[in-house]
């Protein structure tokens, strides 16, 4: 317990000392209303779009809303695209020159549609926030890096795979995904709009859960950019819904004893009920919930316990209300003898 206590100190220090949102305090409504009334417009004359966006907002936060919540709203994922890029990235996994040559020049076709049909993958997205960006005179850059999740760069980051903003307002760098704000894929070949606040100006230690940039100095975060990737466990978009920050155990998969005590502990950036609180087994997409104790909360902090009876493999998910925010894999061995 002494190690978990010593951890949590630590990881208190780091997100104090990490950016955080600072705009919770803005009514977004004006901005929203008028994303709103410019809904279904093309993007064949994008200065004009992006001042009927912006031109009646005072902040830049509010402008940023505005370009944000627009695409997120007006811009369909590409289900056949994302499939395209995703089997020639495949084909060429052990060229990575060829792939960017290749990917440069499909760029071409990928923006067309997108001014022709609204509709992308994440360079797109990252492209159209950059450039309206650039027209309301908001610095933002596009980032590239390795997105993970519970298909991809599990183990290791294997795939350059995705590309995400970052954008500066008030002389502060935020981050935000608008892709994956704006919906999901379903079996790679249905998209399903379904807006995500969670991606918008997040805390950069629940961003680095599952974005991690090329160029280390976009985690925002000097603690994040100084340490090697880690296989921790996976997120998941209701994850970035609830404001929930996995924090211990620290890696997806760990060993343990039969009847060794597990401490676990997230973060909860908004109040949270412990009744809506569980650690579940998943059969058959029923939820088996395991029987939890201890279970605290403190500052923001949640935590609990568990304690596995029966040696084997077991993958376990930390669920909230109705969604699963974190996977965690055990492998449960036999206890030790003392001697």
């Amino acid at each position: 317990m002494k190690a978990v206590f010593l951890l949590l100190f630590n990881f208190v220090f780091l997100t104090t000392t990490a950016q955080v949102s600072d705009v919770k305090h803005i009514n977004f409504n004006k901005a929203e209303n008028i994303v709103k009334l410019n809904k279904g417009k093309d993007l064949d004359n994008l200065p004009l779009l992006t001042f009927e966006l912006t031109h009646k907002l005072k902040t830049d936060v509010e402008k940023f809303r505005a370009i944000y919540k627009w695409v997120c709203d007006n811009v369909k994922g590409d289900a056949q695209q994302h499939n395209t890029v995703s089997r020639k990235r495949q084909q060429l996994k052990n060229d990575s020159i060829a792939f960017l040559a290749w990917h440069n020049s499909f760029k071409k076709t990928a923006f067309k549609k997108l001014r022709k049909h609204k509709k992308t993958m994440c360079t797109g997205y990252a492209y159209l926030i950059k450039q309206m960006c650039f027209l309301a005179n908001i610095e933002c850059k596009i980032i590239d890096g390795y997105a993970r999740s519970f298909e991809t760069n599990i183990e290791a980051l294997e795939k350059l795979n995705h590309s995400w903003n970052a954008v500066k307002l008030n002389n502060k760098w935020y981050l935000c995904d608008a892709t994956w704000s704006s919906g999901y894929m379903v079996n790679g070949t249905l998209f399903v709009k379904d807006y995500n606040d969670g991606y918008f100006l997040t805390e950069p230690t629940l961003f680095a859960k599952n974005h991690f940039p090329q160029e280390k100095k976009w985690f925002l975060n000097d603690s994040l950019s100084n340490t090697k990737f880690t296989a921790e466990p996976i997120v998941y978009g209701e994850t970035f819904k609830h404001n929930i920050l996995p924090v211990f155990p620290k890696k997806l998969e760990s060993v343990v004893e039969k009847q060794e005590e597990i401490v676990f502990v997230f973060k909860s950036f908004k109040p949270i009920s412990t009744k809506d609180i569980a650690l579940v087994q998943v059969s058959n997409n029923v939820y088996k919930p395991y029987n939890i104790y201890d279970l605290k909360t403190k500052n923001g902090y949640v935590s609990f316990k568990y304690k596995f009876k029966t040696r084997g493999q077991r993958d376990v998910h930390l669920k909230i209300k109705n969604d699963i925010v974190a996977s965690y894999s055990f492998k449960i061995v036999k206890s030790k003898k003392a001697f």
